[in-house]
């Protein structure tokens, strides 16, 4: 494995950030970690950047020891942060050629690099222009570029579509697909975002510190089984035990709602309206998505 976390820990002082977190990404793999804010996903990716030292566990990236090799791991990682770390007074091209010298390129190799990722990431008639123009799509365009120009094994990117609007995320996600596909880059991400997290190849679900699952995005629908039935009404505890009572089956309480986890969805809500007539003002039905999932593995809701 490429990246191997074994039973890492954080601390900031009282408060528990992680508590034995693990997981192994696959070379060529993209790998992400999902979950809300404050649920531990930043400290991880701070860890794996070697920009803070764990208070227990390992992390390996390439073979180096991310607490003992912070420079061996550096040299091997390239790093998109979820804030912006261009300098918008300069061109593209001179915030890729000050990020090269900070990596001892220089001369003919620099060149050449730059004109690499200029023209795979589709900045190379952007090259002159100043930062603080490019729109937030273009801006991170340059941030993706900045981390592959020394060639490195893995990407990680905190939170990149952070500010981007739906037409600028498909495309930076496109430019990451390709990214893996052709160059074998193995790309590391945090989100809290759905529809970047069913990209993944695997995932890892973060909650208060803790990792509660782990797998592809097909793995942990699966674990939902059936279909997922939301039920709206004036009172939906009463409703709640008398769904359990008729049916046997438990609904959870989510912000009001009520959720069913059943086969057969479609059979249900035809089943439950018939037997509490005008008890129930709405229903909903929909295939199980990773927000079921959180929900089903914490009892907390993503968001």
């Amino acid at each position: 494995m490429i990246v191997s976390v074994e039973n890492l820990t954080h601390r900031y002082g009282e408060r528990l950030a992680i508590a034995g977190v693990s997981f192994q990404v696959a070379e060529g793999a993209i790998f992400g970690l999902l979950g809300p804010n404050g649920g531990g996903k930043s400290t991880v990716f701070r860890i794996l950047s070697t920009l803070m030292t764990p208070a227990g566990g390992k992390a390996v990236i390439c073979g180096h020891d991310v607490a003992a090799e912070p420079a061996a791991v550096r040299r091997r990682i390239g790093v998109v942060f979820q804030s912006q770390s261009l300098d918008k007074k300069l061109t593209v091209e001179e915030n890729l050629r000050g990020q090269g010298h900070l990596h001892g390129l220089s001369g003919g190799v620099l060149r050449e690099r730059i004109e690499k990722v200029i023209g795979r990431l589709g900045l190379r008639d952007r090259r002159n222009d100043l930062v603080e123009i490019l729109s937030g799509g273009l801006k991170r365009r340059v941030e993706i570029a900045k981390g592959l120009l020394h060639r490195p094994s893995v990407l990680l990117m905190d939170e990149a579509s952070t500010g981007l609007d739906p037409g600028a995320r498909r495309e930076l996600w496109q430019y990451i697909l390709e990214l893996r596909e052709q160059e074998g880059v193995t790309v590391l991400l945090t989100s809290h975002i759905l529809d970047e997290a069913d990209k993944c190849d695997r995932l890892a679900l973060l909650h208060e510190g803790r990792l509660v699952s782990e797998g592809s995005p097909a793995e942990l629908k699966a674990r939902i089984g059936g279909d997922v039935v939301i039920l709206e009404a004036g009172d939906p505890d009463a409703l709640g035990r008398q769904i359990e009572q008729r049916f046997h089956v438990r609904p959870a309480s989510v912000d009001g709602t009520l959720r069913v986890e059943i086969a057969n969805g479609h059979r249900f809500i035809t089943e439950v309206v018939e037997a509490f007539p005008g008890a129930i003002d709405s229903v909903g039905l929909h295939k199980p998505t990773l927000e079921d999932v959180f929900l089903k593995e914490t009892g907390a809701a993503l968001w």
